[in-house]
């Protein structure tokens, strides 16, 4: 895959489980944004399980996709190319596109289904969910298997690697969880929850013996970012997770000698799934991520179940150590 400037080879680790019978194979990857590294630590885990040993098919994981910026702490290439704008990619192009390239033809096109694991930018934290493209019933299966507390169905974007797969017949669901350079428990059982879940689901792993009621995930097909009308210090009184009402204020910023103050207000009802965690702010900076849900106030409380079944789960049948 190259190297770097010292000329120290770089290079795309690919753990590879086969199983001992038939079945679809599978990736999964992380830190396609080299600072989002939740999903580093999900691929862990699952990498650490007993249950492996009774896998059917096939699991490719890449923990770490873009070494560049793992190492660097830093969202980008070093060229400051997106990689997941980068797709399908080019074996002669940028080092972006080049990357783009080996990761769709070595691993991506030989599989059937695949989870690509992220968080959200620096300084901003997100909601475990799950975005997927619009439209495809097998698709929409494999999102509720995962049972994330929320799952957003929007056009691909251009360049992306979903957009790459689903032209080559690949099925990809994108979670999103957490903070980019954080952990967060939840986030993180969250997506190992879904990983196993779908993994059941498409029969490459035997189902739990005593699968526990889940609270179904919430859908939503649009969101909007609440943006700054002023600059200043925010105090947010709305965290994500929350079902918000239009017209609900759920901050106020203030200029730094308290001689001002503008209210946030929200322009339409619905679930904070996205928010700032950084209280500097400019004005017209994306403030809080409103995602627009059917019947908002039945909506109440299911992100507090979903933290109760998570933190009661025991995820597997057997004591599997994380």
């Amino acid at each position: 895959m190259g190297a770097f400037s010292d000329h120290t080879r770089a290079t795309l680790p690919v753990h590879v489980a086969h199983g001992r019978t038939p079945g679809p194979a599978m990736f999964l990857t992380a830190a396609v944004h080299g600072n989002e590294i939740i999903g580093v630590e999900v691929i862990r885990r699952v990498l650490r399980l007993k249950g492996l040993k009774r896998l059917r098919g096939t699991l490719l994981c890449v923990p770490i996709v873009n070494i560049f910026g793992f190492i660097s702490q830093n969202r980008y290439l070093p060229d400051r190319r997106d990689l997941n704008r980068s797709f399908p990619g080019s074996p002669t192009g940028s080092l972006a596109g080049q990357m783009a390239h080996l990761l769709l033809n070595e691993v991506i096109t030989r599989c059937d289904y695949g989870i690509d694991l992220h968080s959200a930018a620096i300084h901003r934290s997100n909601l475990p969910q799950i975005r997927m493209a619009e439209g495809d019933p097998e698709l929409i299966e494999l999102a509720k298997a995962f049972s994330p507390p929320l799952i957003m169905q929007a056009k691909l974007r251009k360049g992306s690697m979903r957009e790459a797969a689903q032209e080559k017949g690949v099925k990809v669901l994108l979670y999103e969880a957490g903070e980019a350079l954080r952990f967060d428990e939840f986030s993180v059982r969250v997506g190992l929850r879904g990983v196993l879940g779908v993994m059941r689901h498409l029969g490459m792993l035997p189902q739990q013996k005593s699968a526990p009621k889940r609270t179904p995930p919430l859908v939503s097909h649009k969101s909007i970012w609440v943006r700054a009308p002023s600059a200043g210090l925010l105090r947010a009184y709305r965290t994500r997770g929350e079902v918000i009402e239009a017209g609900q204020l759920l901050g106020i910023i203030s200029d730094p000698l308290g001689d001002s103050e503008w209210e946030v207000i929200s322009p339409q009802a619905g679930i904070i799934i996205g928010r700032s965690e950084l209280p500097v702010i400019n004005q017209g900076d994306a403030l809080f991520h409103v995602a627009e849900i059917a019947r908002p106030v039945a909506a109440e409380g299911a992100v507090e179940n979903l933290e109760s079944e998570i933190s009661s789960d025991p995820l597997f049948d057997e004591d599997e150590i994380l």
